[in-house]
């Protein structure tokens, strides 16, 4: 797989899903949880899709409750609590798993592209990768980044 419009992923129906829909946009893809003390990052990935989103930009989130079982609960459980207590719109899809025998085949190739502060392995919730518009990643920040340290680039890409 050469970029990432190569990948299908499962929407929250179950449905696959091509991530080709998203090209000649930057996307943040994010590993998220509801239950975790990163959560309120929420706000900030909302406020930089609230901004950016017409210019080209997309958040996909992919709850993932590996980390100390800290996304429970089926996805309309997850879409409530998002929604009621940060107001998201940005796409979310089926619960993955991004470490192991299992990881999602999007999450090992996002890792083989960029190390992380455990190397290849996720290191916690909310990591997130930034895409630019060829379906390339140009970064990988740490589950602790805020989201507003991500706006700088961001509008490098978008421009």
């Amino acid at each position: 797989m050469t970029n990432i419009y190569d990948f299908a992923v499962k929407g929250q129906d179950g449905k696959e899903l091509t991530l080709a829909d998203y090209k000649g946009r930057v996307i943040l893809i994010v590993n998220t949880a509801t239950g975790c003390g990163l959560t309120p990052q929420y706000e900030g990935l909302q406020n930089l899709y609230n901004s950016y989103h017409e210019l080209g930009f997309d958040i996909l989130d992919f709850p993932c409750n590996q980390f100390a079982g800290q996304a429970p609960g089926e996805a309309e459980e997850i879409n409530t609590f998002c929604r009621l207590n940060y107001q998201t719109t940005f796409p979310r899809f089926a619960k993955i798993k991004v470490n192991g025998k299992e990881t999602d085949p999007l999450f090992t190739w996002l890792k083989e592209q960029k190390s992380g502060p455990l190397g290849k392995r996720i290191e916690w919730n909310f990591a997130k990768f930034l895409i630019d518009q060829n379906g390339q990643v140009v970064e990988r920040y740490s589950s602790k980044t805020d989201p507003k340290v991500i706006e700088k680039q961001l509008k490098a890409l978008l421009n």
